[in-house]
């Protein structure tokens, strides 16, 4: 499923307040998975399209997910 609509407006809002860069894919999903608002399937489908790499800002990992 897609995240959609407020789902992926919280999870950008997470990686700019939550996330401390530079991050790792495996540091940005253990701090989104602390989202137990959004529902994990939506998490789960943002995460997948974030490439391993590590990240210096929301922005990076945003773009590196296709969403800017």
């Amino acid at each position: 499923m897609e995240p959609m609509g407020n789902d992926m407006q919280e999870m950008m809002d997470h990686l700019k307040s939550h996330v401390t860069y530079p991050a790792t894919k495996q540091d940005i999903w253990m701090a989104c998975n602390n989202m137990s608002h959004v529902p994990e399937d939506h998490r789960k489908t943002f995460m997948d399209k974030v490439p391993d790499g590590t990240y210096n800002s929301a922005e990076d990992v945003m773009k590196a997910a296709g969403m800017m």
